[in-house]
């Protein structure tokens, strides 16, 4: 069973907008915080210069420390490949986040590899070993996307997403998007394999960001149409973009009353395979999506 499998529910649901802050910005941080988002991204990797990355560990270490809502304060730290990682997790562990965000991953190893990293420091600072989350940026380079499968039981690991910027800067391509604004195929085959990759493994997709942070309408367009593809949440780099995120990603009132009517049909007949509501015959995948979209909206379906 993945650890997924074992997080109480709301803590599965709650993972609709994920909103990054720069480490070497209180104020920045402070804002995010402030903001409705349902984890709050400290980042001490591509938001933070080699020089400031020292004085960035104090200061979100220093931000977290005597905060009440540490569940929701994840630190993306540096890839294990940086040789950042582990001064990362000296400096951040004893203030306890709620979970780290591992780019540039590249396979199961190496989450199990920040598994051993961060249940050697718990042990230190007498925090339970296996609550820190993790979650991973999974199509960074040209070999990650061979790997997004590789994902099962991989400890800690609840959320998977995925980036276009690193793997475009890694492929030297200079074009991601096509005149309409959608991704080339590359970066399409990214999304739909950190898709995959995380249903597989019993993890939470969540959409990559979107840098045009000022056109919400675009913004609301996308969440809608990845939740329509299976992703639960979205990365967001400005405050603005939280509320429309999280909109995005709650299920409506209409879709929540045909789900409990899908439920409810099957309930009054028992034992059939396909009913029939609204002209339309359904089968048992209907009753599933039904299910699924119940627990998110906090109903046991």
């Amino acid at each position: 069973m993945s650890e997924q499998a074992t997080l109480p529910r709301q803590d599965r649901a709650r993972m609709r907008s994920w909103l990054f802050a720069p480490g070497d910005s209180e104020r920045k941080m402070l804002k995010a915080s402030e903001s409705a988002a349902d984890i709050v991204l400290l980042d001490l990797e591509d938001s933070v210069t080699p020089e400031n990355k020292p004085a960035a560990r104090q200061l979100v270490a220093d931000f977290l420390n005597g905060r009440e809502d540490k569940h929701r304060i994840w630190v993306r730290v540096n890839p294990l490949t940086s040789g950042e990682t582990e001064a990362d997790l000296d400096a951040i562990m004893a203030a306890a986040p709620g979970g780290l965000f591992l780019p540039k991953a590249e396979g199961r190893q190496d989450v199990a590899a920040l598994d051993a990293m961060l249940t050697a420091r718990e042990t230190d600072h007498v925090i339970p070993t296996g609550s820190t989350r993790v979650a991973a940026l999974v199509t960074e380079t040209p070999k990650a996307m061979f790997h997004c499968g590789d994902y099962a039981f991989a400890p800690r690991l609840v959320a998977m997403s995925w980036g276009a910027e690193d793997l475009s800067s890694a492929l030297g391509a200079r074009v991601q998007h096509r005149p309409d604004g959608s991704y080339m195929p590359t970066y399409e085959l990214a999304r739909s394999l950190c898709l995959l990759g995380a249903v597989a493994a019993g993890c939470t997709p969540i959409e990559t960001v979107m840098p045009e942070f000022r056109d919400l309408e675009k913004l609301r367009e996308r969440a809608l149409m990845v939740r329509g593809q299976g992703y639960r949440g979205m990365l967001a780099i400005h405050p603005a973009q939280v509320d429309v995120i999280n909109e995005a990603f709650t299920p409506s009132a209409e879709e929540i009353s045909h789900a409990r009517a899908v439920v409810q049909a099957f309930a009054d007949n028992p034992g059939t395979g396909t009913v029939g509501l609204d002209g339309q015959m359904l089968d048992r995948p209907h009753l599933a999506l039904a299910q699924r979209l119940l627990a998110e909206a906090g109903e046991s379906g």
